[in-house]
């Protein structure tokens, strides 16, 4: 019985899968590149947009500091607006509080501020006569003759007072038309904070309901519980860092007048201003301060060195902790960086806006990531 052999099914050659072959391969090189287009048209689209973007921001930094400023501000003054709201109307009580907002900037204006430009136009001008009874006095001859050889202390006077020249110091500012529009800019943001402030403090609740409208639901009361601790934290930071930065201003005054310190008005003021800034604020208006006396005598300078020494010993172990106990602390290094970068980005603005910041963020890891975290 003869068995069939079954024969292999027939193989195609390869002259007739070639051309298949070939214009599969020639489809897909085509379809790859068209894809490589349309990726780098995309990239290049959205280094564009972000390029537009970025240029907008920056064109609108000014404006969107005096935005967080004011929105700080009304952080700061809603628990006062809270408390009086309990026996009041809140627009009644928003009135009233504003209306004292306004009050103490105006008096600020009438009363210290001409005294403080005052001063500081007193201060430029005698600034030759200051440097002049500088070298010409005897400790400064006495150490003149120890440094000997060493380095020239009349050098180092001499080029200091032709840094801190009057023409310098307004080349310094752009001059005296850019000094003006300086001083009209700052009117105007004051004008806009404050009428942003008021706004923010009419519609604050509606927009934190806008605000948790766009959370999911079942989230929405834990970052609604969240955002209430940090605008709590940062009102509480607002006004915690005002009343130090005003005990310092108040206490440098009364110091500085009883050591009889040139321009003591517009040292304190320069105390209040830089004390709003922690940390690095206190140490460097307490150097301005510390030079400034010196024009006066080297014993005076001495005194209030060991007066700002001690003061910062106090206000560190005894102000600080009693004034902030409420509000979220902010380690030094974040104050340092975030001052510093603030102050690069919008100036003394800045830097009084990124220390809120700066605490928000705090908040936001000590209650969201680590409890994630250590759920996982």
């Amino acid at each position: 019985m003869w068995l069939r052999r079954s024969r292999p099914a027939p193989v195609p050659s390869q002259a007739k899968i070639a051309p298949e072959v070939t214009v599969a391969s020639e489809g897909a090189q085509s379809f790859a590149q068209i894809n490589a287009f349309k990726i780098g048209l995309l990239g290049a689209l959205g280094v564009l947009v972000a390029l537009v973007i970025g240029g907008i921001v920056s064109q609108l930094g000014t404006v969107l500091i005096y935005v967080g400023v004011a929105l700080f501000i009304s952080l700061g003054i809603d628990p006062l607006v809270s408390r009086l709201a309990k026996r009041m109307p809140r627009g009644l009580a928003i009135g009233l509080v504003f209306a004292l907002v306004v009050a103490v900037i105006a008096g600020l204006l009438l009363t210290i501020i001409p005294i403080i430009v005052g001063q500081t136009t007193n201060l430029i001008n005698d600034l030759p006569g200051y440097f002049t009874s500088l070298q010409n006095a005897d400790w400064v001859k006495s150490l003149e003759q120890q440094l000997s050889g060493v380095v020239s202390v009349d050098d180092v006077i001499s080029n200091v007072q032709s840094f801190f020249s009057p023409d310098k110091l307004l080349g310094i500012g752009g001059g005296l038309l850019a000094v003006g529009a300086g001083v009209a800019s700052g009117v105007t943001g004051t004008v806009i904070v404050l009428i942003l402030t008021l706004y923010f403090l009419a519609s604050l609740r509606s927009m934190k309901r806008i605000v948790y409208r766009f959370v999911p639901a079942t989230k929405r009361a834990g970052f609604a519980e969240i955002t209430e601790q940090i605008t709590q934290a940062v009102g509480r930071y607002v006004v915690g860092q005002i009343s130090l930065a005003l005990v310092n201003g108040v206490l440098s005054f009364i110091f500085l007048t009883i050591i009889q310190a040139p321009l003591p008005v517009l040292l304190a003021f320069i105390a209040f201003l830089l004390s709003l800034v922690p940390l690095v604020g206190t140490v460097t208006g307490s150097a301005i301060i510390v030079l400034i006396s010196l024009f006066a005598s080297p014993l005076t300078a001495l005194v209030a060195a060991i007066y700002y020494l001690v003061y910062m010993q106090v206000e560190a172990y005894i102000l600080s902790p009693r004034i902030m106990n409420k509000a979220v602390s902010v380690p030094g290094a974040i104050v340092v960086i975030g001052a510093v970068a603030g102050g690069t980005i919008g100036g003394v603005l800045g830097a009084l806006v990124a220390i809120p910041i700066a605490a928000s963020v705090i908040i936001i890891i000590e209650k969201v990531v680590f409890p994630q975290q250590d759920a996982k």
